[in-house]
């Protein structure tokens, strides 16, 4: 039996590249007080030998695991599916890989807390529309690894969003600049970790109302559970009860849109020609549906999140309490329209020999 083929080292590197071996160590590292020419001359020589570097052994000697954990409460949403994927290329071309915990229910959120398994496993840790306690938000600073949270804004804490009170405001004016003055806002309850924009997004809507000198009628704003048909048709029901139903109908994100549209349409009811509708987000159903909505991109906000956690765990105090605000876009497609004359009234802005007729 032939003996065992040895393993390269990297001695042996450093003999093919001509070098010593701490040159070696600070090349493959990514340090940058080495060359560019011996650089490559190492890198080449590493690949001839097919040489890799043990994680194991580089964690000794750089106090790094090469590990980005993310802290998840569900991984079922279209925005963190997005947002996931985008990690992965990023973390590939640095050289680190991927560790999720998801935290689903309080057994295992308490669990979570009470061991906190990333403290040694990760170099940083992304969280990912968590609503957190003040007494876990304490136990993530004492972790001793740069704590980034994604899609929601921390104070003194380094926090990756969009701006959603921003992005509500400019999906009410659109509908105000279409002519409408009864608008109501829908919006789900009890979703896991998402509260942070559901009420970022009410308060928007209430904002532009009141700057558009229009009163803010609690009567046009209806809640629903997540994914809940029978929910979604109770609280448009209500809508469609009142003396002076709206005319409009904005919703805080794109899926409960698609089921008040759904809704509307089992009822007869004409979208956009009776009520318009709005949503938030863009995922990809809202195309297919030609849904109005406002854009958010959760891939943006995951290669943002990934960008800002290599610039804390190189130096860790370089972005304490820094706050990355991505954009939003209103989309206007075929559900949103200038709202139609009452019955038995005509446009006020017709012919006027229509109107004088």
């Amino acid at each position: 039996m032939p003996p065992a083929q040895r393993h390269p080292t990297m001695a042996d590197v450093a003999e093919r590249a001509g070098v010593s071996t701490s040159t070696v160590s600070r090349t493959l590292r990514g340090l940058s007080t080495v060359s560019p020419a011996v650089r490559d001359r190492v890198e080449e020589a590493a690949r001839e030998l097919n040489f890799a570097v043990s994680r194991q052994a580089a964690s000794l000697v750089t106090g790094r695991t090469g590990t980005m954990a993310v802290l998840v409460p569900t991984l079922s949403s279209w925005f963190m599916g997005s947002a996931l994927s985008s990690l992965a290329p990023v973390l590939r071309a640095a050289g680190m890989e991927l560790n999720v915990y998801m935290v689903g229910d309080l057994a295992e959120r308490a669990a979570f807390f009470e061991r906190l398994p990333a403290r040694r496993n990760a170099d940083a840790l992304l969280v990912f529309c968590f609503d957190l306690t003040d007494e876990e938000t304490a136990r993530l600073d004492d972790l001793g690894m740069p704590v980034i949270y994604v899609s929601q804004h921390v104070e003194g804490r380094p926090s990756v969003y969009v701006d959603d009170v921003a992005g509500a405001c400019k999906a009410t004016r659109h509908l105000i600049n279409l002519g409408h003055r009864r608008i109501a806002f829908a919006h789900t309850s009890g979703v896991r970790g998402f509260s942070f924009s559901s009420g970022e997004r009410l308060l928007g809507y209430r904002q532009a109302l009141t700057e558009a000198g229009m009163p803010v009628d609690d009567e046009l704003i209806v809640t629903t559970p997540p994914r809940d048909k029978v929910g979604t048709r109770r609280a448009v029901g209500n809508l469609l009860s009142l003396r002076e139903p709206p005319t409009a109908i904005f919703a805080e994100h794109d899926e409960l849109a698609i089921l008040i549209l759904s809704t509307l349409r089992t009822v007869r009811i004409e979208v956009p020609e009776r009520i318009s509708v709005l949503g938030f987000d863009d995922q990809l159903m809202a195309e297919w549906l030609d849904l109005s909505t406002v854009a958010q991109s959760p891939s943006d906000i995951g290669r943002a999140a990934a960008e800002l956690a290599f610039d804390l765990i190189d130096d860790p105090e370089a972005g304490r309490g820094r706050h990355v605000v991505l954009p939003t876009h209103l989309i206007p497609r075929g559900t949103t329209s200038p709202p139609s004359a009452p019955p038995g009234e005509r446009p006020a802005d017709g012919p006027a020999e229509a109107r004088d007729a």
